[in-house]
């Protein structure tokens, strides 16, 4: 992992980039190790909070020189703008609102599971405990939206 939480691994054509974006150290390690063991090459890019995240989407300020996210993991417990926030801002613009963008959050709450889904989430997941759970559902995740899902360019 490099300091700016990317993969060392040398990008080819067939690997994908994803954003997480998840202030909780624990669960990154989780999720980096889960993807770590997938099938599907990939780069891993990991911001903190809300407004990281719309920089690096946008590729504004420290993030000028990301790479176009091809998956959006978005938790929605986030300091500064929260994942809600992210998610409406970037499925009301143009540019962005093809981007698939997942919920991933310990919220099984109703009205948060609505309300992601009302702000254009294309998914909504709650996060597992158990680390085989979260492999499982990391490679699922990877191989609809890389290897099934049809998406426009």
């Amino acid at each position: 992992m490099t300091d700016d939480g990317t993969s060392e691994r040398a990008a080819s054509p067939e690997e994908v980039d994803i954003l997480l974006v998840e202030d909780n150290p624990g669960d990154v390690r989780l999720l980096q190790e889960a993807l770590a063991v997938t099938d599907i090459p990939h780069r891993l890019h990991v911001v903190t909070d809300g407004d990281e995240a719309i920089e690096f989407v946008y590729r504004c300020g420290e993030h000028a020189d990301s790479p176009q996210p091809d998956l959006v993991l978005l938790d929605l417990n986030l300091p500064h703008t929260d994942g809600h926030e992210v998610l409406n801002e970037l499925k009301t613009d143009p540019e962005h609102s093809r981007l698939p963008i997942i919920v991933l959050s310990s919220s099984n709450e109703e009205g948060d599971v609505r309300r992601a889904y009302a702000a254009g989430a294309n998914a909504y997941l709650t996060k597992p405990i158990e680390p085989d759970e979260l492999v499982e559902r990391v490679e699922l995740i990877e191989t609809f939206w890389f290897s099934l899902a049809q998406l426009p360019d």
